[in-house]
């Protein structure tokens, strides 16, 4: 009777641990959200990146379940800016844009995802807060579990965070799309895990 009893708890335990959460930190040195803006009525764009402060997903039975992730607004960039000494970088800086002096990070963080076997890819919504406001996306996703490695496509609109930038000539000739791309790598998973910034 008692070996009975081991048994099935073993067995139940087992079957509790194979569908347990697994937490996957973000690999911040490796990973990378690009950006670009372009111009309403001409060819040219601008393009950058910025550096995440954190970030974790959670994994169930081999599928995301969940994702938050602390973007560092400090850290943006511009190549041309730094190229050719001139460009937007100042400007996505300033209170008319991210206002990165008052809000310092912005936070993405997922509420629903969907995963579509056939061709692996993740239906992801998501609430995005940058300078201060939450404002839902939807976006799609690819991820590859052997590589810890995540690939998504975001394309926002700047004025639902309101992104307007006061120059009115200059407001007309950027557009509202602002498209970011992002490359992420993950540690080891773990058993428990979470963000420390809030």
């Amino acid at each position: 009777m008692y070996k009975k009893i081991t048994i099935t708890a073993l067995g139940l335990f087992l079957s509790l641990l194979a569908h347990a959460q697994q937490y996957y930190a973000l690999d911040t040195q490796n990973s990378v959200l690009d950006w670009t803006g372009a111009y309403s009525f001409s060819f040219s764009e601008h393009t950058g990146t910025v550096s995440f402060r954190e970030g974790i997903i959670t994994i169930r039975d081999g599928k995301i379940e969940s994702g938050s992730f602390i973007i560092d607004m400090t850290t943006i960039t511009n190549p041309d800016y730094e190229a050719r000494g001139h460009g937007p970088v100042g400007h996505l800086k300033d209170e008319d844009f991210f206002d990165v002096a008052k809000f310092t990070t912005a936070k993405l963080v997922f509420t629903k995802v969907e995963y579509f076997e056939q061709s692996n890819h993740h239906k992801i919504e998501a609430n995005l807060t940058i300078k201060g406001l939450t404002r839902p996306i939807t976006f799609y996703a690819t991820a590859d579990g052997e590589k810890r490695s995540f690939h998504a496509r975001i394309k926002i609109d700047r004025t639902r965070w309101g992104i307007t930038y006061n120059n009115a000539l200059k407001n007309e000739a950027i557009s509202d799309a602002i498209e970011f791309e992002a490359k992420l790598l993950f540690d080891a998973p773990t058993d428990a895990l979470g963000l420390t910034s809030q």
